[in-house]
């Protein structure tokens, strides 16, 4: 005998576990900060009491802001974010220390950590549900071309080891192009679940593999585009690889057709090849990463593979288990607080540290993945995908270079880096994350605004219509059905089990234009 789905296992909140795994995360970042102190000056620094209090409120906030507002979110994000940023700070305070002047690095670090805290919380106040970011689709395409341009503009962008990609407000400085590719992300899932069918179209057969209509590629060309004019004009090879990743694979997962992948990878290869040839700064770092160790390039300046070479004898010196927080010497790689702060940490903590630290990056991805594959409104899908691919593409291009495996970029690694604008994108990555977690797993009767309720059948086997909440009127089950906007998640009608009782029907799942499993019976998540 089947069970009604109102007696079925309900999803559990997992917010106390969330709190034992935050409270952990503290007290290692905390550690880690005390042992640079003893490490480098032989005592534990005299501000490490008013440190762990600032981190743990940010943490504790966070986490009860979550609880009360998304308490079926993914109880492992939050947890993770504060571990990597935690440990960040105490690795710029360990730069700092072996600097003549002490620069305060970590506190500022600190400071934006609380901004990027803040916002995260603000967008799960402001985002109560994730399809609600589908109607702004264009307009986030036509922001993140905005943000992008704003350093070519003069007298506001600013030049920086070679690339344009700050703006500057007086003392501060801002990289546009890091809240660019969450709004990007948000343009690509909107557009390509809009025009899909066009993009699997059937086309020309090589090579086994079903290639699309010619005629298909206008959006793939457009991304190329962009990406080679953001190396050209700013001339960031991060960015531009990062923002044309990130399309291909949301391409890919919307498609499902391995030919897109195909075809991104050999755009990319071919403006790859070609940049290398027309623009000396491109030219440069590839030169940097094949010949690294021969004694021209390194002593080449500006330009050489001096920083890299530097890196890599780091972490050889840290070797399997590291030299220790505070023993090591980071400070003598060239921005080691920032583009190579995974270096630094391969010097004290060696190698079994720094797979913990890409394990913590891999469950933040696959804690996404996880939570697009609950989700059955297509839009979802893809922007919990792209997001977590951003995260964990940005990774690989950083861990990349510095290892050598492909050619600097100028990419931060996300949370452990110095970099204000970095920090506070990946905390609203985090944020939006945490959003489509609970809306995808949040139990259907908890959803509030526009659910259906049934009046009460006076007599056995009479039938009542039921009436919409807040309308005022009664609407019979066909009349509901049809009521639904399914582009409007706040307006998305639901007819409880009690209406599928009295009307013989089976209870309605969440309607959602995108529905791409329609004989999955779990609710679809959103909080209205």
């Amino acid at each position: 005998m089947n069970q009604a789905p109102s007696q079925t296992a309900r999803p559990r909140p997992y917010r106390l576990a969330e709190l034992g795994l935050l409270i952990l995360a503290i007290a290692v970042a905390t550690s880690a900060y005390a042992l640079v102190g003893l490490g480098v000056e032989g005592t534990i620094p005299a501000n490490v009491y008013g440190y762990a209090g600032w981190l743990a409120a940010l943490g504790l906030i966070l986490h009860v802001v979550v609880w009360i507002k998304a308490k079926y979110a993914d109880p492992v994000l939050v947890p993770i974010a504060v571990l990597l940023n935690g440990l960040g700070l105490a690795m710029i305070y360990r730069v700092d220390l072996g600097r003549k002047e002490y620069l305060g690095s970590a506190m500022t670090q600190l400071v934006w950590m609380t901004l990027g805290v803040g916002l995260a919380i603000a967008v799960i106040f402001v985002v109560r549900d994730h399809r609600w970011l589908r109607r702004y689709t264009f307009v986030s395409g036509f922001a993140a071309l905005v943000f992008l341009l704003l350093p070519l503009v003069p007298g506001l962008g600013k030049t920086i080891n070679g690339a344009r990609i700050w703006i500057g407000v007086g003392p501060l400085s801002f990289q546009p192009g890091e809240i660019a590719k969450i709004l990007l992300a948000i343009f690509f899932a909107g557009y390509l679940v809009s025009y899909k069918d066009q993009l699997v179209a059937a086309g020309p057969k090589i090579l086994g593999i079903r290639f699309p209509r010619l005629r298909d590629f206008g959006p793939i060309v457009i991304a190329w585009v962009a990406s080679v004019g953001i190396l050209v004009f700013e001339k960031d090879l991060g960015t531009s690889l990062l923002f044309f990743g990130l399309f291909v694979a949301m391409l890919y997962v919307a498609t499902a057709k391995v030919s897109w992948i195909i075809l991104g990878l050999g755009f990319f290869s071919a403006g790859a090849v070609a940049a290398t040839f027309l623009f000396s700064h491109v030219g440069q770092r590839v030169s940097g990463w094949l010949n690294a160790l021969s004694p021209e390039e390194y002593n080449k300046t500006p330009g050489g593979s001096y920083q890299l070479v530097q890196g890599l004898f780091g972490m050889s010196n840290g070797g399997l288990i590291g030299t220790g927080f505070g023993e090591g010497r980071p400070n003598m790689v060239p921005y080691a607080e920032s583009d190579f702060i995974y270096a630094s940490f391969g010097e004290e903590i060696g190698l079994a540290g720094l797979f913990v630290l890409l394990l913590c990056y891999l469950f933040i991805f696959q804690r996404g993945i996880r939570t697009a594959q609950q989700l059955r409104d297509g839009f979802g899908i893809l922007l919990a995908t792209g997001l977590s691919f951003t995260i964990a593409l940005q990774v690989f291009v950083v861990v990349g270079g510095v290892t050598r495996l492909i050619p600097l970029t100028g990419l931060t690694t996300p949370f452990l880096a110095q970099g204000g604008s970095s920090l506070i994108a990946n905390w609203m990555i985090i944020a939006l994350l945490l959003r489509i977690s609970d809306n995808a797993r949040r139990p259907v009767e908890e959803f509030h605004t526009g659910v259906l309720k049934v009046t009460e059948d006076p007599e056995p086997g009479k039938n009542t219509a039921p009436a919409a909440v807040g309308t005022g009127a009664a609407v019979g089950p066909a009349a509901s059905a049809n009521a639904v906007d399914e582009d409007d998640p706040t307006t998305n009608l639901r007819r409880t089990d009690d209406e599928a009782a009295t009307t013989n029907l089976p209870p309605a799942r969440g309607q959602d234009s995108d529905n791409t499993n329609p004989t999955d019976s779990r609710p679809s998540g959103g909080e209205r």
